[in-house]
């Protein structure tokens, strides 16, 4: 017989997502504070900021581009 008992993993769940949530809050009030206290930096690096997300997409969308297996035995 099998003694091994279930794992309850419903505290780390519980941890994640308390962890998940805490992040979102911490990352709202970051974002008003920066809409209303530096409004002027904010959208002054905003062109800058796009710039910056056109290198980011292409090597995070593009991720496994050629890298496609062939199996060798369909080849004729």
């Amino acid at each position: 017989m099998n003694n091994i008992e279930p794992r309850n993993d419903a505290p780390e769940k519980h941890h994640a997502r308390r962890s998940n949530l805490a992040w979102w809050v911490f990352a709202g009030i970051a974002l008003f504070y920066l809409l209303t206290e530096h409004q002027a930096h904010f959208l002054g690096a905003l062109p800058y900021l796009l710039l910056l997300a056109c290198p980011l997409m292409h090597l995070f969308m593009h991720h496994g581009h050629g890298h496609h297996v062939h199996d060798e035995g369909d080849k004729k």
